[in-house]
């Protein structure tokens, strides 16, 4: 079976990236138990992410989780790295992708902050994206002025020549049915971006439920993203 690869990023930080890659993951653990999977945050500043994947996924043999290259402070990389009187070597990060490619049939790469948060003191998420070929998904808060970030993040999206796949519209907190439809209106924002929606994440409330995450990501249009991996309708 072919390898996939994927990046989440997202139009900001605190959206729901790591919701997504999550309940990605543990979608395709229920659903789609034979085929291996790699996780891999890009750089982490902080303490979060890769600490809920090794507490949702360490007990499956089929799930590898990567290393990171990490930093202390909760800042942009360039910032966490000064801190500490280091520098960022990419190179690491990309020679431990390429690793995890060979060995699985897809990878879900989170990105840090937002698609234009800085990796470097030269590049940002979009460049890297762009730069590496990496099929994408988009997050974007259901929220007001999600519309003005959406289209922002296509436009740079496009200007670095990423290859975005679709938009995830998450609730990041609990959302009416109407807010939805105000606030992030589907048809709208495809008009306006030519980029399809997903679907639209739902809020989850316990975030150390594998069955709340599966149920999560359900609702998304997976096979449009993920149509050689024979992940089972539900």
């Amino acid at each position: 079976m072919p390898q996939k690869t994927l990046l989440i990023t997202a139009t900001d930080t605190e959206v729901g990236k790591t919701v997504l890659t999550t309940a990605l993951a543990a979608y395709r653990q229920t659903y789609a138990p034979s085929t291996s999977l790699g996780l891999l945050k890009l750089i982490q500043c902080g303490s979060g992410d890769r600490e809920r994947y090794h507490q949702l996924f360490d007990a499956s043999s089929a799930i590898e989780i990567g290393e990171s290259l990490a930093f202390a402070a909760p800042v942009a990389p360039p910032i966490a790295a000064e801190l500490e009187s280091k520098e960022i070597d990419l190179a690491p990060i990309w020679q431990n992708l390429r690793a995890m490619q060979q060995r699985h049939d897809l990878v879900l790469v989170e990105a840090l902050g937002g698609l234009g948060s800085p990796v470097t003191h030269e590049l940002t998420v979009a460049d890297l994206a762009g730069q590496w070929r990496l099929e994408t998904l988009l997050v974007a808060p259901v929220q007001l002025g999600a519309i003005a970030q959406i289209v922002a993040n296509i436009a740079l999206a496009r200007e670095k020549k990423v290859n975005l796949r679709s938009i995830v519209l998450s609730c990041s907190q609990a959302v009416s049915p109407e807010q939805i439809a105000q606030w992030t209106p589907i048809a709208l924002i495809e008009s306006l971006t030519q980029v399809p929606i997903l679907g639209i994440l739902p809020h989850v409330e316990d975030l150390n439920s594998l069955s709340g995450l599966t149920k999560a990501a359900a609702g998304l249009n997976l096979e449009s993203i993920f149509p050689r991996l024979s992940w089972d309708k539900i």
